[in-house]
């Protein structure tokens, strides 16, 4: 089966695919197959993004250190280094094929604002339209990015990126040819998952043991996290070894097969071998994928029980009044991204514990929050002098995987 022309493919590439752990040297050849795979896909007329991790592996090489710092400092002075030279190599190896690359070097701080988000999305179709016709490569921008505030890997970076795109395709290339039901390193019976309904079915199934990199920062169990943020925005999420780029053609030739949810298990596309997860038969609404996964949230509203009934239903309009607030943990402004966690009475003991379900964006500051929690919607002026909404949050997403 051969799908339509126009796809969106978004490929993933962490350093250990780029750069070798023997000799501390970028794998020319793999980064050339990568060019020519992409030169394939966009004379099919479809659109390609690169995520590329390796900013600070590049500037180890170039600085001759053996291990990754753990100086803060160290890591952004060393990402500074090494992403001139990343950008410089690819911007060559493309040049060889007359295809323009552009740098879009993004924080979670960018995707967590509105404005700035939507400003990503416009500057990604831009690159991408028959206007500019690059290939835009986006990287975290380590130079600036504080440890609560970053993406923690590029897997999740690429899944983010995908959904912000409304891709048709992720690849995630590693240095296995899926994800199998044990380390086939060490299991020589371990069985690769060839097509993956939901997320949940491949934890069930599956090894996420790896023997990682000293140069990477993700694992199998990353790659899983990302396929679950991106199926839900719809994308078909591949996982493959990095050592064959060529087969991303093959598979994005063959397309995403029609397979119900609760049909058997199927061999379809077993051949390249690869792991495909597919994508939700219900695509989240943008808005709402956004809340739950590319916003960072800053801190917690805390409801009671009955407030929790109240939202989950499906008259509600996923609003909250500040009556059923019975706390605020951290720190924010208003339409900033919150945890909201409903408190119950843990199941084996008396103790209360806080559980979350979901995430919403505040329409009051915590501060805010905290001097109108359990009032009335009424007694909102009286206490803050104004009162721009009669609810703590209007925009709820909930969800049981957080």
């Amino acid at each position: 089966m051969t799908e339509a022309a126009g796809k969106t493919v978004v490929i993933k590439l962490g350093t250990s695919s780029i750069l070798s752990e023997s000799t501390m040297q970028p794998k020319i050849r793999i980064m050339a197959s990568i060019v020519e795979a992409v030169l394939h896909l966009r004379k099919a007329g479809h659109r390609v993004i690169l995520v590329c991790s390796g900013a600070i592996g590049v500037g180890r090489v170039r600085m001759g250190m053996q291990e990754r710092p753990k100086d803060l400092g160290q890591r952004q002075a060393l990402a500074a280094l090494g992403q001139l030279r990343l950008m410089s190599l690819w911007d060559s190896l493309f040049g060889v094929v007359g295809i323009n690359v552009a740098q879009v070097l993004v924080t979670r701080t960018d995707l967590a604002d509105s404005n700035r988000y939507h400003n990503a999305r416009t500057t990604l179709d831009t690159l991408m339209s028959s206007t500019i016709d690059a290939v835009p490569i986006v990287n975290e921008n380590d130079t600036v990015s504080v440890y609560e505030m970053r993406f923690g890997d590029n897997d999740s970076l690429s899944a983010i990126t995908a959904g912000l795109v409304d891709a048709d395709f992720l690849f995630l290339c590693t240095d296995v040819d899926g994800l199998f039901t044990d380390n086939p390193r060490t299991n020589p019976d371990a069985r690769r998952l060839h097509l993956v309904r939901t997320v949940d079915e491949a934890r069930r199934a599956a090894s996420v043991k790896t023997l990682g990199s000293s140069f990477g920062t993700g694992g199998m169990q990353t790659k899983l996290i990302a396929a679950e943020l991106a199926t839900a925005a719809g994308v078909a999420t591949v996982i493959l070894n990095g050592e064959h780029p060529d087969n991303i053609v093959r598979i994005v030739e063959q397309g995403v097969p029609k397979v119900s949810l609760d049909a058997p298990e199927t061999t379809v596309l077993n051949d390249p071998p690869h792991t495909m997860f597919l994508p939700s038969e219900s695509r989240m609404p943008a808005r709402k994928w956004r809340i739950l996964h590319a916003m960072h949230p800053v801190g917690s509203l805390v409801i009671d029980q009955g407030a929790y009934d109240r939202i989950s239903s499906k008259d509600s309009g996923g609003r909250l009044l500040p009556a059923g607030v019975v706390g605020v943990q951290g720190n924010w402004e208003r339409l900033q991204a919150v945890r909201l966690l409903v408190r119950q009475r843990a199941s084996d003991t008396d103790a209360w514990e806080d559980v979350e379900v979901g995430r919403a964006l505040a329409n009051y500051t915590s501060i805010e929050c905290e001097r109108i929690k359990g009032l009335q919607s009424t007694q909102i002026f009286e206490v803050l002098g104004c009162a721009d909404s009669n609810y703590i949050t209007d925009q709820i997403v909930l969800s049981s995987h957080v």
